[in-house]
């Protein structure tokens, strides 16, 4: 990508460079992440191709419907361990030093990914999800800190321009690990997201001077006895987990399936304890109230959303793989490619959606954010109406496979209600949050993500018995009756936001 270093013409003679006119150290940032982002996307890309490849001896060895679980589980725990990263950065390291941990730890996980080990495969996968919550949150905490003292438009912005490093990271991964996994060799694929990750922590160190003080200190650090406290409890849980463990063992009885269920499980109580804590927190006051129970809606809504849109990396994927005609003239290419879909119609997209609904608004015919959420889930519930249909092309074919512009479309509709959903229950999120519960909202808005993974672990096992059409067509209906009760519930919805728009 070519340098867009200049002097920022409208400060003062002798500042420093500036970014797309932005601070010099977003630079740092962008390529940090994009490069994070490509690591992830590229592992992502062709991790549920790899376990059903058969090529792994040990548990997952054709059984294709446990690794969508724990492609879906896993994804679950990776949202989840957002929580605690960002706990270690504000109470213990400060942002700096957990992204850069959080670097080093995922760059470790992809190349023992590259081990051929079904022990090296697992350990790996626990080490990326450990170094993800550490950098993920921290690393978007510290975009917020180059804009201190700056305009709400500056720092959205710049918020734009750090999505756009996700989405170019999300678009290249595909295409190069892909390729490399699925036609050379899997753990070659691996290595290369490795490499990657390796280069974000290389250019994050050789650019820090650029941050200043952001990020260097925790912003409330732990005591003593708070630390100790923290330390007692994750040493009780995590001996109650080995030794259920070691029982499960023991017993004869133990299953990898048994460690997906408890992980889906935590997937789902997690948000639950939440809310019931926050809901019985007596420092919400009865104004703010009815505020987080109108998050409730959009939290629940966005978990179905993300719950159906997140099978891209499974099911759809499984599909593009056996049941779609990928040739180009002679040649075939990799399944994992339809996974670059997304994020480039998401660099087209987005910017064109930001300026509809400027100019909607600017005419009054911007539509409520609960019509938006209602419309997102229409439109997820259309494109798995499209892959439903799908489905029964290929049954129907005397291939088994349908053309690619059946997976590109549903690609496009789900990216339509991306649009629609996602900026919008972020910005949303901070608008309804009460001042004192501003991060545990923030918190549990990327948790309904992880939510819906968690369901996966268990949804995505009802396609192999009810068949790809019946499967689809069922969520299809599930969605869109959802986003009819939304479009229902607007008047009830936005009398509980109440001064929030």
């Amino acid at each position: 990508m070519a340098s867009s270093l200049t002097k920022d013409s409208a400060s003062t003679p002798g500042s420093e460079k500036t970014f797309f006119g932005h601070p010099r150290g977003m630079a740092t940032l962008f390529m940090t992440e994009m490069w994070e982002r490509f690591s992830w996307y590229g592992m992502r890309g062709i991790l549920v191709l790899y376990m059903v490849a058969a090529v792994l001896d040990g548990p997952l060895k054709e059984r294709e419907a446990l690794a969508v679980s724990i492609y879906g589980v896993y994804n679950a725990v990776v949202y989840m361990a957002a929580m605690p990263g960002g706990w270690i950065a504000d109470r213990l390291w400060g942002a700096r030093k957990a992204v850069l941990v959080g670097g080093i730890v995922i760059a470790l996980g992809h190349f023992t990914l590259a081990i051929p080990s079904d022990t090296a495969f697992f350990a790996g996968l626990a080490l990326i999800a450990a170094g993800t919550g550490l950098l993920k949150p921290n690393i978007s905490a510290m975009v917020g800190g180059l804009y201190e003292g700056q305009s709400s438009a500056r720092r959205d912005a710049g918020f734009t321009l750090f999505y756009m490093a996700i989405n170019i990271g999300g678009m290249a991964a595909p295409l190069v690990v892909g390729y490399l996994g699925e036609n050379v060799d899997w753990h070659l694929g691996f290595a290369v997201a490795g490499i990657g990750m390796t280069l974000a922590v290389v250019q994050y160190v050789l650019g820090g001077r650029y941050l200043g003080d952001v990020g260097k200190q925790p912003g409330t650090p732990a005591t003593p006895e708070e630390k100790r406290t923290v330390l007692r409890k994750v040493l009780l849980w995590a001996g109650i987990a080995v030794l259920a463990l070691l029982a499960d063992i023991a017993l004869g009885t133990y299953d990898i399936e048994h460690i997906v269920n408890v992980l889906a499980v935590l997937g789902l109580v997690v948000p639950v304890v939440y809310f019931i804590s926050m809901f019985r927190n007596p420092a919400l006051t009865a104004q703010d109230r009815p505020k987080i129970q109108a998050f409730v809606w959009f939290f629940a809504t966005a978990v179905l959303f993300w719950m159906i849109y997140d099978q891209s990396g499974s099911l759809l994927t499984l599909f593009a793989d056996g049941k779609t005609d990928r040739m180009i003239g002679g040649w075939e290419f990799p399944a994992s490619w339809y996974q670059s879909v997304n994020p480039a119609m998401v660099i087209v997209l987005a910017p064109i959606f930001a300026a509809l609904w400027v100019k909607l608004a600017q005419r009054n015919r911007e539509p409520s954010t609960p019509m938006k959420f209602a419309l997102a889930m229409l439109l997820i519930g259309g494109s798995f109406g499209i892959m439903g249909l799908a489905g029964a092309a290929a049954a129907n074919s005397d291939t088994g496979k349908v053309t690619v512009f059946w997976l590109l479309s549903v690609y496009l509709v789900q990216t339509i209600g991306e649009m629609c959903l996602s900026p919008v229950g972020l910005s949303l999120s901070t608008k309804l949050a009460p001042k004192q519960f501003v991060g545990q909202i923030m918190g549990l808005w990327f948790l309904a993500t992880a939510t819906g993974n968690a369901l996966n672990g268990w949804t995505t096992k009802l396609n192999k018995p009810l068949g790809d059409a019946m499967y689809y067509s069922l969520w299809a209906v599930i969605a869109v009756a959802a986003g009819l009760t939304f479009m229902m519930a607007g008047r009830k919805i936005r009398a509980l936001m109440g001064d929030v728009k």
